[in-house]
């Protein structure tokens, strides 16, 4: 979780996001500079500064905040001291989103996800009864895109026309956007819509999904094992997709932190002796 701290490092926050601890993350650059500029901090949602007392009531309370600015100076300092002195737990990020690039972290492409999503909270529209691919999806969309996605299944003939009734985004059926590209999984390409197949954890998990997914365990020695888990998961859930989704949303969170710390981890019995 986010300490009280008054500030917080680039480094530091990207440990949080993708995790179900990511605090809610605010960018407020100046209209002109952020939309001039093609990518946005993962999970984060853009306010006007200038409507501070418009959109700060709305913060969750309950949730840490990040504040992020251009380069960490008087927007977001500003608007830390103004949270925190209302009681909210609220950090500005350390040298803002130029710190974040030049720390090399993954940014989201923000004309895609605009195009795609323009309005908050997001609807997201798939096939009922998810397994693999209709899980790791939504994972991505609720940790790197809009926190507060909604996430709808229905039967497969009607992902389009459901999609169209809420003002959604249908994904992983044929002859759409969002779908398999050749042997590549729904979650290859969002990755790569959005700017993301370049962060190498991602990227991996992306390699375990579509093993698991497309039946090539060949390619992913832990996508055997994410088939079974999902199979597993699968029948236990029965027709409860979005008690499926809680669940799975575990699996990929723990999947992503091993993947960041602790890949090279290694176990053996009986410990040798030195």
């Amino acid at each position: 979780m986010l300490s009280p701290s008054y500030s917080i490092s680039p480094k530091d926050l990207w440990h949080l996001i993708g995790t179900a601890d990511a605090p809610q993350l605010i960018d407020v650059r100046r209209r002109d500079i952020y939309e001039s500029t093609p990518g946005m901090l993962p999970a984060s949602i853009w306010q006007e500064p200038t409507e501070f007392g418009r959109w700060s009531p709305a913060l969750d309370r309950t949730r840490p905040i990040v504040i992020a600015c251009k380069a960490g100076k008087e927007l977001s300092q500003f608007i830390t001291a103004e949270l925190r002195g209302a009681g909210y737990s609220a950090a500005m990020l350390e040298g803002g989103s130029f710190a974040w690039s030049d720390a090399g972290l993954p940014m989201v492409d923000r004309k895609t996800l605009e195009r795609l999503a323009p309005h908050r909270p997001s609807v997201w529209v798939t096939r009922r009864r998810p397994k693999i691919d209709r899980i790791a999806c939504p994972w991505l969309i609720r940790r790197f895109l809009d926190v507060n996605a909604k996430i709808l299944f229905v039967d497969p003939a009607y992902v389009k026309e459901s999609a169209i009734e809420a003002g959604g985004i249908p994904f992983d059926i044929k002859d759409i956007e969002l779908s398999h590209d050749g042997d590549r999984c729904t979650f290859d390409t969002m990755l790569k819509l959005f700017g993301l197949e370049s962060e190498p954890s991602l990227a991996r998990l992306a390699l375990i999904v579509r093993g698991a997914d497309t039946a090539r365990p060949d390619i992913a020695p832990e996508a055997a094992g994410l088939h079974a888990i999902s199979l597993g998961l699968s029948a236990l859930a029965g027709d409860d997709d979005h008690g499926l989704l809680e669940r799975g949303f575990m699996v990929y969170d723990s999947l992503f932190e091993w993947l960041r710390f602790a890949a090279e981890e290694r176990h053996n019995w009986p410990a040798k002796v030195a």
